[in-house]
């Protein structure tokens, strides 16, 4: 026992003991008030990390694309998996969408950019096979998905791969929806996933869609005598555009890049056919389907340009 000098509190050493553990424990429900708001909780993160080249990483695996390489799409019951678990990731529970996608051969990584330090939920292949020919995605895991680049032609139309790497890395709140196979794969035209709805690239476009995400999807085209444009522009399936798609097309038509709008002339490609336009009409979601030209997008000064325009509208969905 030990008693205060001048006092006649007594204190044993029990009752202290008791003291110091209810400190504590204001103090740890005190620090975990003042965490980040909307910081998802541990239980809810990837159990995979990894620091990487963002980048290097998705155009290393897409280098790999060929007309030959042999792609078969995903069944319905993996395309309903699927489409649980990305539903699931998008609803901020990754460690639940982990596993609904194991069983698909499908896992997710969370990664950090070296060049920005930005963070992105990665859904891939586990390993080589069937399902590594399905595609990618890759979420903003720092803030709520406002838009989405989809790229249904990687280096089959030359470059969108690259372009649609860039709009993600320069806007924030983005998802990127990435084909897995060159657009001549597989056979009969099973890998043209602009035009097929059993692909896993319509049933991860479809479930942004089903949150209301908007979209803008890049394709490429040469350009020819009946083409003489720098840019087609148009809202697939639908007959007119939102305001912002309007500013896009003006944009690039104030740095000399010549564009055709379709919702208020006649264009070549407009994508009027096109599976996830007419799925976003449908669900009355904003679809922007954009066609460029080599010089558009091959790396020159048109090339930053339309990148340029492309982010700039990315980044008004952003703050939406």
């Amino acid at each position: 026992m030990t008693t205060e000098t001048g006092s006649e509190i007594t204190i044993t050493r029990t009752s202290l003991f008791a003291h110091i553990i209810v400190q504590v424990g204001l103090v740890l429900a005190l620090v975990g008030c003042q965490s980040t708001p909307g910081e998802a909780p541990e239980t809810s993160n990837p159990t995979a990390r990894e620091l990487v080249d963002l980048r290097s990483r998705i155009l290393s695996y897409t280098a790999e694309f060929g007309p030959d390489t042999p792609y078969a799409a995903p069944d319905e019951r993996q395309r309903e998996q699927l489409a649980k678990g990305v539903g699931r990731l998008l609803a901020g529970d990754a460690r639940e969408a982990e596993r609904l996608l194991a069983p698909i051969g499908l896992g997710i990584t969370r990664l950090t950019d070296t060049d920005s330090g930005r963070r992105y939920d990665e859904v891939a292949a586990l390993r080589p096979g069937r399902s590594a020919r399905w595609g990618r995605l890759y979420v903003s895991a720092d803030s709520g998905v406002r838009w989405s680049a989809q790229v249904p032609h990687p280096v089959s139309d030359r470059n969108t791969e690259s372009l649609g790497v860039r709009l993600l890395e320069d806007a924030p709140g983005g998802a990127l929806v990435l084909a897995g196979a060159h657009r001549e794969a597989g056979r009969g035209g099973a890998a043209d996933v602009a035009h097929r709805e059993d692909s896993a690239f319509h049933t991860i476009v479809r479930e942004l869609q089903e949150r209301g995400v908007p979209g803008v999807q890049l394709h490429g085209f040469a350009k020819s005598s009946d083409r003489p444009y720098d840019a087609v522009i148009s809202t697939g399936a639908a007959e007119s555009a939102p305001g912002e798609v309007a500013a896009l097309a003006d944009r690039m038509a104030a740095e000399g890049l010549r564009v055709c709008r379709g919702w208020s002339a006649p264009c070549p490609l407009e994508g009027t056919t096109n599976v996830q336009g007419r799925e976003a009409q449908r669900r009355h979601a904003t679809f922007v389907h954009v066609e460029l030209a080599p010089r558009a997008r091959d790396g020159g000064p048109e090339t930053k340009e339309a990148a340029k325009a492309l982010s700039g509208l990315l980044t008004t969905w952003a703050k939406d």
